[in-house]
């Protein structure tokens, strides 16, 4: 089946978009804009300890999003991701559509662009590159781009990275709940979690205020780790409001997901956001999705649970869960 690119689109010099872009009056960035003046959480893991369990439980419990700084993860390996996936989406169309997903049949990971099922829904300004990184089991590495030939090299020490950095996060939000520091962990599957790489590339659009690379939406994964290049874009909602989300250099972007909500029976929020488009420059961003395997049941912790304080989410197994958030259905 023909996939209209975003990105073939912007290139044909494109003065006005498409309808199936321009979103209703009430979502538009025009009439949704973000509070001046205000900043995300910014949380240096260089701290002592108990100072970062104070921080970043708050943060989750407030914001549900944080910038980490001081995470170990070199700035050198952080240029080289951007490079190779730049290098891919720079690709003749037909070498990328060798890649193309079919998300219609189940086949999620590869290249995509995502396509409207009726005449109202609209599409986003955006097309992606969607693989499994972790844990190796479950890689297909036939789907990872063969070029630029680095690419699977980088980003197998990137996933190593970003499987750190998860595990000192999910510590630190379990000692914030006043449990163990396992007790995130374990029931999200400890060393077999679900890394999930997604590449979102959004090209330069001719009328931004009328569209959105990503509509509002929350993430289904534990928690996803996000590396943009220096084209903000980003905004989370808080408080009634949208808050951008400044670029800062080797930042990591951390989103509490859905399934972190659920464990921690409400505490700590899944954060609302959304994407801007620009008019003159393409935003990428690196978005890894921390997520349990299918069959995990995910359900709040018994520990946090009692009279006082009942379970305010169903347990069920994670698979149950995507079906139902993919078809918008009631959890």
């Amino acid at each position: 089946m023909e996939v209209e690119r975003v990105q073939a689109l912007a290139s044909g010099g494109l003065n006005e978009l498409p309808s199936k872009f321009i979103r209703p009056a009430h979502e538009r960035p025009e009439n949704s804009k973000p509070l001046e003046g205000v900043t995300v959480p910014v949380i240096s893991l260089s701290q002592p300890l108990d100072v970062l369990v104070k921080e970043v439980s708050e943060a989750c419990s407030q914001w549900g999003f944080f910038l980490v700084t001081d995470h170990g993860l070199s700035p050198e390996l952080n240029k080289r991701l951007q490079e190779v996936g730049q290098e891919f989406f720079a690709l003749p169309q037909k070498e990328k559509e060798a890649y193309a997903n079919d998300p219609s049949t189940g086949k999620f990971e590869g290249y995509g662009t995502k396509m409207t099922k009726n005449l109202e829904e609209k599409v986003e300004w955006v097309d992606y590159f969607f693989h499994l990184t972790s844990p190796p089991s479950k890689v297909n590495h036939d789907i990872w781009p063969k070029h630029p030939p680095s690419y699977r090299e980088v980003n197998e020490e990137y996933s190593k990275e970003i499987l750190r950095i998860t595990g000192e996060l999910l510590k630190l939000l379990s000692e914030g709940l006043g449990l163990d520091k396992k007790a995130l962990a374990t029931p999200l599957g400890d060393q077999e979690i679900e890394l999930e790489m997604k590449i979102n590339m959004y090209p330069p659009c001719p009328q931004p205020h009328l569209a959105l690379g990503v509509e509002p939406h929350t993430d289904m994964s534990a928690l996803t780790l996000l590396v943009p290049n220096e084209v903000p874009g980003l905004q989370v909602w808080k408080d009634g409001n949208w808050v951008a989300v400044d670029y800062l250099p080797n930042a990591l972007f951390v989103h509490v997901g859905d399934q972190i909500e659920v464990l921690s029976n409400g505490k700590y929020k899944s954060v609302l956001h959304r994407s801007v488009v620009n008019k003159d420059s393409t935003r990428m961003s690196w978005a890894v999705f921390c997520a349990p395997p299918h069959e995990a049941m995910i359900g709040p912790l018994p520990e946090l649970v009692n009279e006082q304080n009942p379970a305010k989410y169903s347990t069920k197994t994670f698979a149950e869960y995507r079906h139902r958030k993919f078809n918008k259905l009631p959890q």
